[in-house]
């Protein structure tokens, strides 16, 4: 709902953290400064963040509910609907309306798209490119079909292929139970459960070609499991300017790439060869996203994109991925980390560095 709504750290009220001295503060004893830098830049690089405090909306006597974050009707609509490039279903062209559409249309509609390659329902033993398209609308079928009638008459949607339910059932929806499925099931837990997996990430400013996503289906075929997932913004997101939390990807990023590559199997050289071919497509895809940064989403923590070791050279290190996942909010980050830590207790691969000629 970030189109509708906005992010998380955009609701944060108040906040209790624990800082270097072992102190707890909330928002009023941290200061402005600290209190920005927590929403949205990677809280660990200054102190344990105990809670958030969120932001309510009043809620009638009436309504059973005591407590709202944000307005949901009664009934939410999702839909997916999948098309293969091998069955000549206008694949490119859907893409590619996609990226006009996803970002500029109503805020209460969200369009997720899948790309990935996989094999053929036609051509046996040969690979293939599906796109999957994923959608949660705030309000009924009706009202979502006669939507894209208007702004996506291309994926042809009927009212039949839309299903109504309550916000927490497209929740259960979302992560890929069956229809009908108790929302209990979200507390079901495995914690021996193990699978391997890698993430990447980009922005994207200008709509990639048709020319431009033939060439990538083909790169994508050949690389043979690496997939995309295009999340839209636009909507909400275009009207909070990048400074007011640390987190700065707004205005402007049609949507964001996760590059996802996922096995079951163990082995190193499996495992290098998976890692070798999301990188490569991460590589090939360098003409049509974001540039000077190449931003980046820093919740997918990728390595590739620099490692800070936490030596003399550390400004420097961080500096590198730094500008990547906050753009010109880094700057900020590493004159509050510098006040608050100057020593840098609180330290990973990708923190924020302190700024040596000031700590």
């Amino acid at each position: 709902m970030l189109r509708k709504h906005g992010l998380s750290v955009d609701h944060v009220l108040d906040a209790k953290l624990v800082d270097v001295n072992g102190k707890i503060l909330d928002k009023e004893s941290m200061g402005e400064d600290l209190f920005w830098a927590i929403r949205g830049g990677g809280g660990a690089s200054s102190g344990v963040i105990l809670s958030y405090k969120i932001k309510l909306i009043p809620v009638p006597e009436n309504v059973s509910v005591k407590i709202k974050l944000i307005p949901v009707p009664e009934n939410v609509s999702v839909f997916r609907i999948e098309r293969s490039l091998d069955e000549e279903e206008n694949v490119t062209d859907i893409v590619y309306k996609w990226q006009q559409v996803a970002p500029t249309t109503d805020d209460n509609l969200w369009m997720r798209m899948l790309i990935q390659p996989v094999s053929s329902r036609v051509n046996e033993g040969e690979k293939t490119i599906i796109v999957s398209i994923l959608t949660m609308f705030l309000g009924n079928a009706e009202e979502l079909v006669a939507l894209l009638d208007k702004d996506f008459p291309e994926l042809g949607l009927k009212k039949d292929g839309v299903m109504e339910m309550s916000w927490i059932e497209s929740v259960v929806w979302w992560a890929n139970y069956d229809n009908g499925t108790s929302p209990s099931v979200l507390l079901d837990r495995n914690p021996d459960s193990a699978n391997f997996l890698k993430r990447k990430s980009d922005y994207v400013h200008t709509p990639i070609s048709k020319d431009g996503l033939e060439w990538l289906w083909k790169k994508m075929i050949e690389l043979g499991k690496t997939g995309l997932v295009f999340n839209p913004y636009g909507g909400k997101m275009n009207e909070i300017p990048d400074s007011a939390t640390a987190f700065p990807h707004r205005a402007g990023n049609l949507f964001k790439i996760q590059y996802f590559v996922n096995w079951d199997e163990e082995g190193i050289e499996l495992e290098k060869n998976y890692i070798a071919q999301i990188r490569r497509l991460y590589s090939y895809m360098t003409p049509f996203v974001s540039k000077n940064p190449r931003s980046a989403f820093l919740n997918y923590r990728d390595l590739d994109i620099g490692i800070n070791n936490n030596d003399k050279n550390s400004y420097e290190e961080g500096e590198v991925y730094g500008v990547k996942y906050f753009n010109d909010n880094f700057h900020r980050l590493v004159k509050v980390k510098t006040a608050v830590d100057p020593h840098n207790f609180f330290r990973n691969e990708q923190s924020i560095p302190t700024n040596p000629s000031k700590a």
